[in-house]
């Protein structure tokens, strides 16, 4: 699915696709995937990169239809490297359904992955966990059943100081579990946390939910200080906050960090600093065709007050500033983009991740990509079963200057790989490069795996 191909546009945020047909204005940075709706952002840092898991909306959902989730990578926090589907409800074989919003963490050089599904067996939201060696997965099912059944879901996961892990959930109450060593298993009780006002705010009238705290905790430190960021006050949610002097508090209201925007029902948040910038993400309903059941994964940068307080976070479709250019000379996956439209960028089999489902006029925008002093060639890795089509590399935006482009022939199949190259003029400094697809007929015109400048 691509929002700008296979959805009706007269949506109320119709405007957002006339601005990206308008050749020669500033293109949207957020949502930052548009192949897919992607739901639930969980940010964590590895290796001085910044990776994103998300959950995901399925195409012409009327309720939360989840089955898999998906992995995005940036280091420069514009341009988001596809890394394909790390799990799914398929990696647990005693799930039934409703693949909801996971965390991800790393201890003792593995990966853990804390999701919530619906359990076959008893028929109730459960928390299961998947392992794998490395980041980007496949993740496995690490104990074979869910690690705790209560009914409730959306876990967050965090590691103190002292090393004691501690995994929190809960809709519409909120708990937590002190982790083992070995992240699959815990020790204790299941522990609830009290929802008082003076924890989380006060909700009038429902006596049901006397306070603002509605599900999805995302516990992390800062300095001293101990946050809760959550969705709040359904429906439809906003995001606040609460603060503690331990990771079991007792928590102190904060105040609202994003007010509810747009149709979606919900909201989640992920909060994370990177490379001394914090960042917040959430989803919304900002892609063409989106709402409740199909939501788009969005960033802010912020700053905290001299207090340690969260502002309060206004949705935007710019996103935050790119912290580093692009390196074209280096090769570069197809799939890592500030922007596309037409084109997906989910792997139809599981051969190598790439760029597919290609028509005439698709395209794929990268962020604030330095040439230096200037490039003379371009090559790419293309397969087409067709009769292929052309890549043109076009400068600041989809109607820009044009520096070159490169022929793809037919290869005689979708993964029957070949590199070609083309000569590159005027493609100096530092630009928004865009990789605009021209072809004849309605097939598909090839497939796009990587890519790079000399």
């Amino acid at each position: 699915m691509n929002a700008f191909r296979s959805l009706p546009m007269a949506h109320a945020f119709l405007s957002l696709g006339q601005l990206l047909a308008g050749a020669g204005v500033a293109k949207a940075d957020n949502p930052i995937v548009q192949s897919i709706y992607t739901t639930d952002p969980a940010p964590m840092i590895y290796q001085d990169r910044i990776y994103l898991f998300t959950g995901q909306d399925e195409d012409g959902a009327d309720y939360y239809d989840m089955r898999r989730w998906q992995l995005y990578s940036s280091s420069d926090m514009a341009n988001w490297q596809y890394h394909g589907s790390p799990a799914s409800l398929e990696t647990f074989s005693w799930a039934r359904q409703d693949a909801w919003a996971g965390q991800a963490i790393e201890r003792h050089g593995r990966f853990y992955f804390y999701v919530p599904v619906v359990e076959d067996l008893s028929g109730r939201m459960s928390i299961g966990v998947a392992v794998s060696d490395t980041i980007t997965g496949p993740y496995v099912d690490a104990i074979g059943g869910p690690l705790l059944v209560n009914g409730e879901f959306d876990p967050g996961v965090f590691i103190d100081d002292d090393d004691q892990a501690y995994l929190y959930w809960g809709n519409p109450n909120l708990w937590y579990v002190k982790l083992n060593e070995d992240m699959i298993s815990y020790s204790g009780d299941i522990v609830q946390i009290p929802l008082t006002p003076e924890g989380f705010g006060l909700r009038e009238g429902n006596p049901d939910r006397p306070t603002q705290y509605e599900e999805g905790p995302w516990v992390y430190k800062r300095g001293d200080t101990y946050y809760n960021v959550y969705a709040a006050n359904c429906c439809p949610e906003n995001i606040q906050y609460s603060t503690a002097p331990t990771a079991v508090g007792p928590w102190t209201y904060g105040g609202i960090v994003m007010h509810t925007e747009g149709v979606s029902a919900t909201n989640h948040p992920g909060v994370i600093e990177y490379k001394g910038q914090p960042y917040f993400f959430y989803h919304n309903d900002k892609l063409p065709g989106g709402g409740s059941f199909a939501r788009s994964v969005a960033v802010e940068s912020f700053q905290y007050g001299e207090d340690g307080s969260i502002p309060l976070i206004p949705m935007t479709l710019e996103g935050p500033e790119q912290i580093e250019a692009l390196d074209p000379y280096v090769r570069q996956e197809a799939e890592t983009s500030c922007w596309s439209e037409g084109v997906e960028t989910q792997a139809p089999s599981d051969a190598v991740i790439h760029v597919y489902s290609i028509n005439d006029g698709d395209y794929i925008k990268v962020k604030g990509v330095d040439f230096g002093e200037g490039a003379s060639t371009f090559t790419a890795s293309v397969a087409s079963a067709n009769d292929g089509g052309f890549i043109e590399l076009r400068l600041g935006c989809r109607d820009g200057t044009l520096v070159g482009t490169c022929e793809v022939p037919g290869t005689g199949g979708w993964e029957s790989w070949t590199t070609v190259d083309c000569a590159v003029d005027g493609a100096e400094g530092i630009s928004d490069l865009f990789f605009v697809f021209r072809g004849e007929g309605d097939d598909y015109l090839f497939n796009f795996d990587w890519w790079q400048f000399e």
